[in-house]
């Protein structure tokens, strides 16, 4: 305390001396007395109250802590007698139990009397509800079977709560109720052919699809009351849950599988075109029933089933499958076209699953491939490997049919310039052209290859070709008089290779966006001089044939028997112009084309003739 005063009385003396410091101030000594005494008061005023109201709070805490010791006390009390009761009570309980189980008989027994009436009577509601199910009345024929197993459930949850392992009386009543799953299996059935005819049932009376799917959400509603119950009691009446709901899409999925797959109406056997129409058959049974689902059957089932979607899925999911089985089969070349074709583009067409009448409900670029890139490849090497055979083996028998052409008695054909020529390049190029339209309908990438493939067995053919013109014109010098037409036929052959040429050219233009593929960039110049080496040796063989004409008759000339009155030069004469009448049937670019003759030295451009030294007259050709 003495510290405290000494702190005391230097903060005033400080606070004094602050408020005297000038001789002025010492007038206002009296009004600094005043103010710090109320000050003062003030402060004492604040202690006074401050003090009082911790007393007021210390008396109050007490008189509460009298009173909790009391109320301790009271409990204290209570709980002796609780436990006191609770011990002399324990005999009490136990005597109950007679008591309990007499309730629970109770409640059996009123859930017996309260379904008294449906017990006695199940055969006759058994009856009626089979003869509903019969009249096709699916929905009363479920009211009267859901009373029936409400009956059966509930008095086996009962006994369930009596006695779980009392299994004798379970049976029994399991037993009486017995009729009502075979009810409940034959209402299912009804209602499983109703849904496989569901496309036909809701154009003509879609009452009976709603219906149906009433009862099964009825089902469904009565499955997921008893799953609930079950996790708080464990009970589960016999043949539940139904699960009706997710039979009724794989009976859904079952129908539409057997209808894709009941399609097909032919075999290759019977019908060459047994793929086309198989495939055509599916497109419209898929794009009518889509149709009808997305009209008419959304309207028969809740939202949230998504009906539409679902059945997209599934025809969806069963096509695939049955393309994949159509892959794996041993098709043939064009069934192989017919079946890429349809998958690739027609699937996804304005003719299928890109109809406009199933648009917004359907976007193709979302559906799955129906064939995975792996098949599709296969497919194509397939496809790839039996068109070379096929190419080989056409352009073969075209050249062998062109042979038998060669040695007719008869002068071939001319265009309508006037050139001969034989039908080989319209037949050559004619199949070049169905092949590439039917590439060009699958992808572009296959339309190049097929293009290659074309191209590069042309390549080979132009060497048989070659080949074949050569054993042509060595078996006419083995026998002049035979062919007949050899001249003719061997100028149709000249013509050919021009004909040949632009062929390939008008082809390439037609289905070959840009010329950089390397098998066809490289194949082009190589058969330019094939057909260039053809039409050269076709042309040397009319100019050797020319002078065998004209041999015997050239070597008379500056003889004594021309100087005496020979025909010679006549004869010459006769068979140059004959030979130039023929020669006029060869298209420019290679009558035009001039070449040296080893007969005639100073010759340099005769137009497929000798030089003007070389001709004379000559016998015509079959006078001498």
């Amino acid at each position: 305390m003495k510290e405290t005063d000494r702190e005391a009385v230097a903060t005033a003396v400080q606070r004094v001396a602050g408020m005297l410091q000038r001789p002025d101030q010492l007038d206002k000594v009296e009004q600094y007395r005043r103010r710090e005494a109320r000050k003062k008061a003030s402060v004492e005023a604040r202690l006074k109250a401050a003090i009082q109201s911790q007393l007021d709070g210390v008396r109050t805490g007490l008189s509460q802590l009298h009173s909790a010791l009391s109320d301790v006390k009271d409990i204290q009390r209570s709980l002796a007698d609780v436990s006191k009761d609770w011990r002399q009570s324990i005999n009490t309980v136990e005597s109950l139990k007679a008591v309990k189980d007499a309730v629970v008989r109770h409640s059996q027994l009123a859930a017996a009397v309260e379904n008294l009436k449906n017990i006695f009577s199940v055969p006759e509601i058994v009856r009626e509800t089979q003869d509903l199910i019969e009249q096709g009345a699916l929905l009363q024929a479920h009211r009267k079977l859901m009373d029936l197993e409400c009956s059966r459930d509930g008095l086996m949850y009962e006994q369930y709560r009596m006695d779980s392992g009392n299994t004798r009386d379970m049976t029994l009543i399991h037993s009486y109720f017995g009729s009502t799953q075979a009810l409940s299996d034959e209402l299912a059935k009804q209602l499983w052919m109703v849904l496989q005819r569901s496309l036909v049932t809701v154009r003509r009376d879609p009452t009976l699809l709603v219906s149906v799917v009433r009862i099964i959400e009825r089902e469904e509603k009565i499955d997921r009351r008893i799953l609930d119950r079950k996790k708080q009691t464990g009970f589960v009446p016999p043949g539940r849950p139904k699960n009706w709901k997710e039979k009724m899409f794989a009976v859904l999925d079952r129908t539409v599988t057997t209808r894709i797959e009941g399609t097909q109406a032919d075999t290759r056997e019977s019908d060459r075109m047994w793929l086309v129409r198989h495939l055509e058959i599916i497109r419209k049974c898929v794009l009518d029933d889509l149709l009808v689902a997305r009209s008419l059957m959304v309207q028969c089932f809740p939202p949230r089933y998504q009906i539409f979607r679902s059945l997209l899925n599934v025809y969806h999911q069963a096509v695939s499958t049955r393309m994949q089985e159509l892959a794996a089969e041993d098709l043939e070349a064009n069934e192989i076209v017919s079946l890429l074709t349809w998958v690739l583009n027609t699937y996804t067409s304005a003719e299928m699953m890109g109809n406009a009448e199933l648009a917004p409900d359907v976007d193709v670029g979302v559906l799955e491939p129906l064939l995975s890139p792996d098949v599709v490849a296969e497919l194509l090497d397939t496809y790839m490997s039996t068109l070379t055979s096929n190419i080989i083996a056409w352009l073969r028998k075209a050249l062998e049919t062109d042979k038998k052409d060669w040695v007719k008695e008869t002068e071939p054909e001319a265009d309508q310039d006037g050139y001969y020529q034989t039908t080989l390049p319209a037949i050559v190029f004619q199949m070049f052209e169905q092949n590439l339209q039917v590439a060009a309908q699958i992808s572009e990438d296959l339309k190049t290859k097929v293009l290659v493939l074309c191209l590069q067995q042309m390549n080979s053919f132009l060497s048989r070709y070659r080949e074949e013109a050569q054993l042509y014109k060595e078996e006419h010098l083995r026998k002049r008089q035979h062919p007949h037409c050899y001249v003719q036929y061997m100028i149709a052959l000249i013509n050919n290779c021009w004909t040949l040429r632009e062929s390939i050219v008008s082809l390439k233009r037609k289905y070959l966006q840009h010329d950089t593929d390397e098998g066809v960039s490289l194949s082009q110049p190589s058969m330019d001089w094939l057909l260039d080496a053809i039409a050269e040796e076709g042309c040397s063989s009319l100019l050797e044939e020319v002078f065998l004409d004209l041999e015997q008759h050239l070597n008379e000339l500056m003889t004594k028997k021309w100087l005496l009155g020979s025909n010679a030069v006549d004869i010459i004469c006769v068979t140059v112009e004959d030979y130039f009448n023929d020669f006029a049937k060869i298209k420019k670019p290679y009558r035009k084309n001039g070449r040296e003759h080893p007969r005639c030295p100073g010759s340099t451009d005769f137009q497929l003739l000798p030089c003007g030294r070389c001709v004379g007259p000559r016998p015509r050709r079959g006078t001498w």
